[in-house]
């Protein structure tokens, strides 16, 4: 009997074991295509940014361990901080301005009883629709442009002096900041849009009777129901926004008509030392360090998600 039971156990567990490398030997190719498209590029990277290569030493660099890494963390002048703190402060700027605005453009576009409210939402979702490159282009020759601007058309005769928008640090970060809210607003208003619709106006009716107002409605009926809807949303955004490179560099930094602002993003950074300065092994040590922090950031926020379950 005791036999019988070890032969059934042995063949169920041959039976899993066939399973398992019929299962593999089928996600082979995948995995494969995985290793060679996402994870050779992230090693060998690791391993470029503990060498010197640059431009100088492309065949005959040296491994020099954490010296990289060294020079990115603690030599202040070198510059990684401080587009690090440009980010930050991108990052926190843009998800602030992007769901206050979008709150309250939503908000406007579920007015009981407002017209055209389908046209409206067709509008603020054109700049959405329009590829990136093609706005923020648009945005430099025809809005910010010195001579030729619109902006500045409008200054002149209202009898203003004309504004280099791109030409100071502080006013090309504004305008980059206004060029990526007009990207990406449309699709937080869209979220925060369907987001209210979902709101059982049960809630608010019960609210009314009570005699809560407007902001007391928001506080504790719509925000925290719709928070569960919008949370991935800006999630995903907050990514987004932290490695954006396309505004800010074809803004202020794309070469050959560079603007005279020095504003630097961690992403416009690392491109600046991999090909401007060709210095390989600088870049690759910065590339892995932005990787770790989306890393980080991942886990935290996927950790923060299991905790509140």
């Amino acid at each position: 009997m005791a036999r019988n039971k070890n032969a059934h156990g042995n063949r169920q567990q041959n039976k899993k074991r066939r399973e398992t490398l019929f299962a593999y030997s089928w996600s082979l190719p995948s995995l494969v295509l995985i290793l060679l498209i996402v994870i050779f590029p992230i090693l060998y990277t690791g391993y470029i940014s503990m060498t010197n290569m640059n431009i100088y030493h492309w065949n005959n660099y040296e491994f020099i361990g954490l010296e990289n890494y060294k020079d990115a963390l603690l030599v202040f002048d070198n510059g990684f901080l401080t587009a690090l703190l440009v980010t930050i402060l991108w990052t926190v700027v843009n998800m602030v301005l992007q769901l206050v605005i979008a709150f309250i453009m939503a908000t406007l576009l579920n007015i009981k009883g407002l017209r055209l409210r389908n046209v409206y939402r067709t509008l603020l979702i054109f700049p959405w629709a329009m590829p990136g490159y093609v706005s923020i282009l648009l945005w430099k020759t025809g809005m910010f442009n010195s001579q030729f601007g619109l902006l500045n058309q409008w200054m002149i005769r209202l009898g203003m002096e004309p504004v280099r928008w791109l030409g100071s640090d502080v006013i090309a970060f504004i305008s980059c900041t206004t060029v990526n809210l007009w990207l990406a607003l449309p699709f937080m208003i869209t979220i925060i849009d369907g987001a209210l619709q979902s709101v059982d106006r049960s809630f608010y009716e019960s609210a009314l009777l009570d005699g809560a107002t407007w902001l007391e409605r928001t506080r504790y009926i719509t925000v925290p129901m719709i928070r569960p809807i919008i949370a991935p949303s800006v999630m995903i955004t907050t990514f987004t926004t932290f490695k954006q490179f396309d505004v800010i560099y074809l803004l202020t930094q794309q070469v050959g008509s560079k603007t005279g602002a020095n504003i630097h993003t961690i992403l416009t950074y690392a491109y600046e030392k991999a090909f401007i300065t060709n210095n390989y092994g600088y870049s690759s040590a910065i590339s892995i360090l932005i990787f770790g922090m989306l890393l980080v950031f991942s886990l935290v926020t996927n950790g923060r998600k299991e905790e509140s379950r």
